[in-house]
């Protein structure tokens, strides 16, 4: 975390990142965003949003990243959001705690945009649905609805239809290579497969196909996430997590993951997690059909 620390009276909350057991590509909407099916995984690895609500209806985050502008951090866009679609006449001071990699295909940011929308639901005692905040997350980006959600889920659409599945633990260790994968360049790739055949659903959560459709035109384009799989797949079958650049392996325990784990640090930075059966904030969120505000 930066010098700039939050004061003893902001609240810590966490905000888990993902996995995508499976990504295809089933085909392309006439507006060009892609129609994918995915399942996705929520896992321990947490950043830390810390809150605490304002009066005077400002949003004021304290530690911005280097690259990106306060107002373009979704964490900030969030709260306004939320502002706009509640009415509400509060505010709040934000900061991160950054553990999640950026840049990785694991969701960070949009974990935390949905940690924001959660939480100051709750305190600025908004009382929206999940179903519409959901709405809210989707104008933020395509992952963001899925940490609202707040269960392992299925996806399809450009991410946005999300139905619940039922997936047992897993332990997994996950590797970071150094690049950053740009992801419109990957979606507008010439070479991208986007013709999958469409999954069904029934008993997907006991047969998850190894497939990411999106990591041959990744390893293509960046060595770095090719040489992490290859590493990776001298302990079982490795796969890249969204549009890169970190790749995991699912062990059948917590030690094995360890182990690996240490075994490939020398040459990436990595660690092991485990899966998590819903978001630690899935209690905040208004029920469908509870809601007193829309």
């Amino acid at each position: 975390m930066t010098a700039c620390r939050p004061p003893a009276t902001a609240r810590a909350y966490p905000a888990p990142a993902k996995l995508n057991l499976m990504l295809k590509i089933i085909g392309r909407r006439t507006d060009g965003y892609h129609l994918l099916e995915t399942v996705f995984t929520l896992i321990d690895l947490c950043d830390t949003v810390y809150l605490q609500t304002r009066d005077d209806g400002q949003i004021v985050l304290h530690n911005p990243q280097a690259d990106v502008s306060p107002e373009q951090d979704l964490t900030v866009r969030a709260a306004r959001a939320l502002q706009n679609a509640s009415g509400s006449l509060k505010g709040t001071d934000i900061w991160l705690d950054k553990v999640i990699p950026v840049g990785g295909g694991l969701g960070g940011g949009s974990s935390d945009a949905a940690t924001v929308l959660l939480v100051l639901n709750h305190l600025w005692q908004c009382r929206l649905s999940r179903r519409r905040l959901m709405d809210i997350a989707l104008t933020l980006g395509a992952d963001v609805p899925f940490f609202v959600f707040g269960q392992n889920a299925f996806a399809q659409g450009v991410g946005e239809r999300l139905s619940a599945l039922n997936l047992p633990p897993q332990h997994y260790v996950v590797v970071h290579p150094p690049v950053h994968v740009s992801t419109a360049h990957i979606f507008q790739h010439p070479r991208l497969t986007r013709n999958s055949q469409s999954c069904i659903i029934h008993g997907l959560e006991n047969n998850i196909p190894h497939q990411n459709d999106l990591q041959a035109v990744v390893t293509a384009e960046y060595q770095e996430v090719a040489a992490a799989l290859d590493l990776l797949r001298q302990y079982g079958e490795a796969q890249m997590t969204g549009s890169g650049a970190c790749v995991f392996l699912a062990t059948k325990t917590r030690h094995e993951a360890e182990n690996i784990a240490q075994a490939v640090s020398g040459k990436y930075p990595s660690f092991c997690t485990s899966s998590l059966s819903r978001h630690p904030l899935y209690d905040l969120a208004v029920p469908d059909g509870e809601s007193s505000s829309g």
